[in-house]
């Protein structure tokens, strides 16, 4: 294992060792918020903590068996030989949980995130496939028990979706639908093409992390701009007299965001205000990271046929991903949400790119 990774390991040993001082201490015991937090820090810690004296302990057996082979019973250096062939295979286990355990966490993977699906080129064909793609994600979400709570849904005049956003709530949301934002692109013969033409078209697809806090975003009441309107769709006689739908710009950056879905404008006004944290959010650390070389961060691109993260063909039932190389023929089970196989690969993928990095 490399030097620098062995300095931080030993590091963290001796921040637990310190942490559990803390702890027992009667001033950090009164003090709630400091003994959460150092609370916090050591369950972070711990896996890491008890992986690296593991392996120290394995290192120890491995010196122990290494002695033997230069005893004069054969037996024994036989036995020692099998030994530390059995011993090297856990360390190299070990040493590889150690290196995934010590890559750096992005604390929204546990939560929830947006999604915001968008019609790119392709017209109708395009506002079709927004709408297979939203019913891909909540049959995904289904599977996985998360909570799809649409925020706003913009229906095209000739049938499928020009615009969706909802919210996607449970555990680990973010961890898997983050690689999902970029340009998806379907190549079909459409509903209404006679002469049976493959027609391609796009779509662009966003997820953000939903923000720990609206107050974590400085959000002041003379940058909002909030405008109230009829919602549009659906719904009934309600939605014809009462204006109930949010529309919020965020003056000094032009964001705007809209929420129609519920009957209550206070709650679509609380709706919108969370998404508009949100888009802050991601906006904020897209600006801190810019600069980073090493982060490989997946983003929307304009929608044009030629920017793609993935494509669906449906001629051969075929679906690839373009940053992995990733081709499944299993169009049909992937467009009913089955794609944590492909989520799984992503995850994989950027996790042995960080491992490059940690190991650079």
């Amino acid at each position: 294992m490399l030097k620098a990774i062995e300095e931080k390991l030993a590091n963290l040993k001796k921040r637990s060792l310190e942490i559990n001082d803390l702890l027992i201490q009667q001033d950090i015991a009164s003090d709630v918020q400091k003994f959460t937090k150092l609370n916090k820090e050591l369950s972070d810690i711990l896996p890491i903590v008890e992986t690296y004296d593991a392996m120290n302990e394995l290192t120890v057996q491995k010196d122990e068996a290494k002695a033997l082979l230069e005893n004069e019973d054969t037996e024994i250096v036989s036995l020692a030989e099998d030994e530390l062939l059995a011993l090297n295979s856990k360390l190299e286990e070990i040493e590889s949980k150690l290196k995934i355990l010590l890559l750096p966490k992005d604390e929204a993977d546990a939560g929830a995130a947006y999604l915001e699906i968008r019609a790119g080129a392709g017209g109708e064909e395009a506002a079709i496939f927004v709408a297979d793609l939203y019913r891909l994600y909540s049959r995904f979400a289904e599977r996985q028990n998360w909570k799809v709570e649409e925020i706003n849904l913009r229906p095209a005049e000739q049938g499928g979706v020009k615009e969706v956003i909802a919210k996607l709530n449970g555990n680990n949301v973010y961890k898997y639908m983050k690689f999902e934002s970029g340009v998806h692109r379907v190549q079909r013969v459409p509903e209404t093409e006679s002469q049976g033409r493959i027609h391609t078209s796009t779509v662009t697809v966003a997820i953000l992390p939903e923000a720990e806090e609206i107050s974590d975003i400085d959000l002041e009441k003379s940058d909002l701009r909030i405008d109230t309107f009829r919602a549009s769709g659906a719904g009934g006689q309600h939605v014809n007299k009462t204006d109930s739908a949010i529309r919020i710009t965020h003056l000094p950056s032009g964001m705007v965001v809209e929420c129609q879905d519920d009957r209550s404008q206070h709650k679509n006004k609380a709706k919108a205000l969370a998404l508009l944290a949100a888009k802050l959010k991601e906006k904020e650390l897209e600006e801190q990271q810019a600069s980073i070389a090493s982060e490989r961060k997946i983003l929307v691109g304009s929608g044009d046929r030629s920017e793609k993260i993935r494509t669906y063909n449906f001629p051969q039932g075929r679906v690839t991903d373009h940053r992995i190389k990733l081709t499944q023929h299993n169009l049909d089970q992937v467009m009913d949400g089955d794609i944590f196989t492909i989520c799984d690969a992503l995850i994989s993928e950027n996790q042995l790119a960080q491992l490059e990095n940690l190991e650079s």
